[in-house]
């Protein structure tokens, strides 16, 4: 007798049960796509959302279009304005997990790219990428938005010493100008201008940030890079978040106000956050910080809460702010304080209703933020209650590293054609399978966290 062999090849399915325990959405999001081509799991994770219906899901929504209408406003015409909005409002997705990197930086080009394939393949005029910019300019020894990778070698972006660079923030080191000298040194490479003309062009400038210089340069480089301006990315970053928590504080009505400012509220908020870092997926939780990190001296710091104020642990003549709403919101919009990332995922994405498409351990904190902002709600509360029902849909997605080509940005941009790099890209990732570019799911395999769920749960 012959054994009939199914020649269709199936996801591993001692993954999907460790991902299912945390994130059966992004198990749902692999089964459809498995053996789909990559660029259709991008349109599927950029397909609409539902709109939001509660009332806290309402204002929150409300708060993110004012505060990305003030964003494109720097960068659009008003009819590409209304036109990028209103796509949002029919697919809201936030291409989230990047570090504030040029996009030279191979993980942050591959994510970036990703969803770029998201926004083409469903007739998008604009997408929107979110850029964390609480990182040092190093991270480690030659690494981080600080340094240029152009393969086989790295370039000191800005010309800042490796002692300032791996004390300063993205979001708060400046001013700065373009290490010219060292860039134009790696201009006799045959491939370099595909990227090295575009970034000279603004050597001449003053940025007040490095994260609005990575922020400006990698718009520029996207625009040289699809001259066809199929689909344009936006970049936001943790500031924005910042002005989005501010304008939730303007009422002591609203539902963040309550959570953080009410006693009560925020104790049964706090007990959620500490029952869920003790839980089984306790590893995933960043929780560096109290709420908010704060900034001085052009980097950021930890904070904790003590005797009614935000402090710098240890530090005497450190930061110092009320945990009043009036203070708190000053120094949101005075570039003080930023949100950590509890807060900002709250305001982006899970009460607005957002989709964010993010890394392997950002599906895992995300999903841990969602129950423990229903675990904080009074379903007492009319329209609390009602944000609860509506919180049972998840919107959370993988994205970072699906797409996870092991060959510099350099070398990938000196085979295609110049001016239509992501066009050329669209075409190859027409023809590779989701199986084909995560190999069987191996970054997950390999993933340290999701071994460990995987050992204490048994499957």
């Amino acid at each position: 007798m012959t054994t009939v062999v199914d020649p269709t090849p199936t996801p591993p399915v001692e993954i999907l049960a460790v991902l299912s325990l945390l994130c059966p959405e992004v198990v749902r999001d692999i089964e459809q796509n498995w053996n789909a081509p990559v660029s259709d799991y991008a349109r599927h994770l950029w397909r609409p959302v539902a709109r939001p219906g509660s009332g806290p899901a309402i204002a929150a929504r409300s708060i993110l279009r004012e505060v990305l209408h003030q964003r494109l406003g720097v960068i659009m015409q008003p009819e590409q304005i209304g036109k990028a909005l209103e796509e949002f409002e029919h697919r809201p997705v936030i291409q989230s997990g990047m570090h504030c990197l040029l996009l030279m930086d191979r993980i942050t080009f591959d994510a970036l790219l990703l969803a770029w394939l998201g926004a083409v393949e469903n007739g998008l005029s604009a997408f929107f990428g979110f850029m964390g910019t609480t990182m040092t300019m190093e991270t480690i020894g030659r690494e981080g938005p600080g340094w240029l990778d152009v393969g086989d070698d790295k370039v000191n972006l800005f010309g800042m010493g490796r002692h300032k660079l791996c004390r300063k923030s993205v979001c708060a080191a400046g001013p700065v100008t373009l290490n010219t000298r060292a860039l134009e040194a790696v201009g006799g490479e045959t491939d370099a201008s595909r990227w090295l003309s575009t970034l000279l062009a603004s050597q001449d400038k003053v940025f007040a940030t490095a994260a609005d210089a990575l922020t400006e340069l990698n718009g520029d480089l996207v625009t040289d890079w699809d001259r066809s301006g199929m689909a344009r990315p936006v970049f936001i970053d943790d500031r924005l978040a910042a002005s989005a928590v501010a304008r939730h504080l303007d009422h002591d009505g609203s539902l963040l106000s309550r959570l953080l400012l009410e006693p009560q509220r925020r104790q049964r908020l706090d007990h959620a956050l500490q029952e869920a870092a003790s839980g089984p997926f306790g590893r995933f939780l960043p929780n560096a910080t109290a709420y908010f990190w704060g900034i001085r001296e052009q980097r950021v710091r930890k904070l904790v809460l003590e005797n009614g104020h935000l402090i710098e642990p240890d530090r005497p003549h450190g930061l110092s702010i009320p945990f009043e709403r009036p203070h708190l919101k000053q120094a949101l919009l005075d570039g003080v304080l930023l949100p950590n990332l509890f807060l900002m995922f709250l305001v982006l994405a899970i009460l607005p209703r957002v989709r964010v498409v993010g890394g392997l351990r950002q599906i895992g904190y995300v999903a841990l933020f969602h129950s423990i902002l229903l675990a904080a709600l009074d379903e007492n509360v009319p329209e609390e209650r009602d944000l609860a029902a509506e919180l049972q849909v998840r919107e959370n997605a993988w994205g970072m590293r699906v797409i996870d080509d092991r060959i510099s940005v350099r070398d990938q941009l000196a085979g295609l054609p110049e001016g239509a790099l992501f066009p050329e890209l669209l075409r190859q990732y027409r023809l590779r399978t989701f199986a084909e570019t995560t190999e069987d799911l191996k970054l997950v395999r390999e993933n340290a966290r999701w071994r460990k769920i995987g050992r204490a749960s048994g499957a």
